[in-house]
């Protein structure tokens, strides 16, 4: 009979055993009445364990234990230490999961060192302590510099051992039982991982660049060694390589056999990558030794030792179900900080920006509002223009371990998508874009035939092209990239999945759609305002007008003009309620400008106080003078900047019309500069086409 089957007697068997080894060159002798007692009072004390963890509450009481005769230290004193010991009680499967498995890059999936607190429930061959992790990667030449544990308790080890080693250690606490590891969690692992030529700069990254010599490995660890730290891992090989989950898989399941062997973890896998699950996949069976410590003495099934013992959090692979279609819904998973600061720091650099006193801010192009001064632009510059989308505004950068969506309060947060570089092979794409940073809107459309809703990011500029700073590049060149480099490979890649027998990768899981935005000459305004704007799937406010020949102007761009709609014309403002008063504030370099009698009118029945501390966009009523609450921008921390109040306000008091508007173009298509460029696009078009 396997000693490990029963936890919590045959444990002990072995912890009398060991002690005696210690002690003595004999073995004990107990009568049958002696060990029946001692089974009795086992099965008891596992009944009582179970109903405290059922009602989550730990054991504070030890007149609520069996009581044993004073006597030597010999087995009933043994046995009642570890009673008084419930942290030191083994992990279900412990003892017989083999320790670790075979290196994959720098990575050693293993099962959870234990320290000598456990030493009385191990025999000393049995043992799998930090010393032994040490020495038996010693032996096979490996040399640790880091460990990162997965598991969701500290009672294991104590980190002291490490740090006197000088190997860093990484906490990632993630449930054990029922639940994969969260996104968040798999972004701060992968970011630990991350190879130098991906970033360059992370604690990971750096240590193994200062490795000139001797390479130093990464220990990675949960419980067992196999569920939480194969997904993992997985997630590190999908993020890293040209490699598809299957093959990830596979690849875990040969370094650490059986590889991960809960369905659930696989096709959450499968499902967040968006690929199709193979018939032939199929999950290993709970290993042996997994199973033999399954159940407690009165049958039940045995959770992990590092599950907090609460409900399973759902495993949804529905992705679509949970998509939502409001313009102020956060997209994708935050990632961890030091992450985002160089993210930041590329894309200062690709802008070629240097930070300024205020810090790293969002350095986005932003257009100026049209009045009739800058209305002249249009007869000194060559433009197009395009609709003006009311959706939320993000920059895109795209990296070979991801896909973040920038926001105007400069954070990133992850989504998976799928964007292959150009001249790939048949087939899943050798190379992907890594570091092209992209400008775009999120819109939400409505299908006309089913009124379904969905979203869809349109790219309107680029600004570095896989490393390369493109911003000096005239805008037409950078707008014709954007097809040839970023859509136009997606397009390809997406039409051979789809007519290949076995498609992999499922386009249409991705959590939003991807197009180039169109741009128009001049000399289609009227048709753009009169028949393209109101066939829409979503919302406009009005036009853009963009100089053909402009580099990429962050921040603030003087050329970049938008028109809109005059009752659409608007300022974001700090709205606060103080003793009952209200404000209306602007920023002024970097600081609060209070608008002295400025007044502002909410929708009938709504509290004031409701919308203080908030940033709320208002039109303005020339009637009566005063400002019109028009929605509340989530998705801004700042009201807007004096000298775009001023500008607005100008267009507000210029009042240009469509008609006005219209009127202006007319006369400025038929400028030289404008007739013979049209003319000499428009046959462009019709080749391309």
């Amino acid at each position: 009979m396997d000693l490990n089957a029963l936890p919590q007697p045959e444990d002990d068997d072995e912890i009398f055993g060991q002690q005696l080894e210690d002690d003595e060159p004999q073995e004990p002798i107990l009568h049958s009445d002696e060990r029946a007692d001692y089974v009795k009072s086992a099965v008891e004390i596992s009944r009582r364990e179970r109903e405290e963890r059922i009602q989550k509450l730990k054991r504070q009481h030890p007149d609520d234990r069996p009581a044993y005769p004073s006597q030597p230290r010999m087995r009933d004193e043994i046995f009642q230490t570890k009673r008084q010991k419930p942290s030191s009680r083994l992990p279900p499967g412990w003892l017989d999961c083999p320790a670790f498995g075979q290196e994959i890059g720098c990575l050693i999936p293993s099962k959870v060192p234990l320290d000598e607190t456990f030493n009385d429930c191990v025999l000393p061959g049995k043992r799998y302590s930090f010393r032994q992790v040490l020495h038996q990667q010693r032996v096979l030449g490996r040399k640790l510099g880091m460990v990162i544990d997965l598991t969701n308790t500290s009672r294991y080890y104590s980190l002291s051992d490490w740090r006197k080693e000088g190997i860093k250690h990484v906490k990632i606490q993630c449930r054990g039982r029922g639940s994969a590891p969260d996104n968040e969690s798999v972004n701060l692992f992968v970011s630990e991982e991350l190879d130098t030529n991906i970033y360059g700069f992370y604690e990971v990254s750096q240590f193994l660049a200062r490795q000139k010599h001797a390479k130093k490995y990464i220990l990675v660890h949960c419980t067992h060694g196999h569920n939480r730290t194969g997904f993992m891992i997985i997630h590190y090989l999908m993020r890293t390589l040209p490699i598809s989950v299957s093959q990830a898989i596979k690849n875990f399941s040969d370094a650490r056999p059986p590889g991960i062997y809960k369905p659930d973890y696989i096709d959450a896998l499968y499902a967040f990558y968006h690929e199709k699950k193979p018939e032939m996949v199929v999950c290993p069976p709970t290993p042996e030794w997994k199973k033999s410590s399954e159940l407690d003495l009165n049958g039940d099934a045995m959770p992990d030792d590092d599950d907090d013992g609460g409900p399973a959090a759902p495993l949804t692979d529905n992705l679509e179900a949970q998509v939502v279609t409001s313009n102020d819904d956060i997209l994708g998973d935050a990632i961890p900080q030091d992450q985002q600061n160089y993210l930041r720091q590329f894309c200062y650099q690709a802008l070629k920006m240097t930070p300024g006193g205020r810090g790293l801010q969002f350095p986005g192009s932003h257009p100026v509002s049209l009045d009739r001064e800058n209305l002249q632009l249009l007869r000194q510059r060559y433009y197009y223009a395009t609709w003006k989308a009311d959706g939320t505004r993000y920059m895109m950068l795209i990296m070979m371990d991801g896909c973040f969506l920038i926001d105007r309060h400069f954070n990133f947060r992850r989504v998976q998508m799928r964007f292959p570089c150009r001249h790939t092979n048949e087939g899943l794409a050798e190379k992907t874009h890594h570091f092209t940073l992209l400008d775009g809107e999120m819109v939400i459309d409505t299908l006309p035939d089913t009124q379904k809703q969905e979203r869809r990011y349109l790219i309107y500029d680029m600004m570095a092209l896989n490393q390369v700073s493109v911003i000096e590049r005239p805008f037409y060149e950078r707008w014709r990239m954007i097809d040839k480099e970023v859509i136009g490979p997606r397009n390809h890649e997406r039409q051979h999945i789809y007519q290949s027998r076995n498609p992999y990768y499922r386009y249409e899981l991705e959590p939003f759609r991807v197009r180039r935005k169109d741009f128009f000459l001049l000399s289609t305004v009227t048709k753009l305002l009169k028949e393209f704007i109101p066939k829409l799937s979503h919302e406009a406010d009005g036009l853009i007008f963009q100089g053909w020949d402009d580099p990429y102007v962050p921040r603030t761009h003087e050329g970049l003009l938008k028109w809109k709609y005059p009752e659409m014309n608007s300022v974001d403002f700090l709205f606060e309620v103080v003793d009952d008063r209200e404000f209306l504030y602007l920023h002024e370099r970097g600081k609060k400008k209070l608008m002295e009698g400025s007044r502002v009118v909410f929708p009938d029945g709504s509290d004031p106080l409701a919308y203080s501390g908030k940033i709320i966009e208002c039109s303005f009523d020339t009637d009566n003078q005063k400002w019109i609450w028009m929605r509340t921008r989530v998705d801004k921390g700042t009201p807007n900047d004096y000298n775009t109040y001023r500008k607005v306000m100008r267009s507000i008091t210029d009042n240009i019309t469509e008609e006005v508007l219209l009127n202006e173009i007319y006369e400025i298509i038929r400028l030289p500069m404008y007739a013979d460029r049209i003319q000499s696009d428009s046959k462009a078009h019709v080749r391309r086409r």
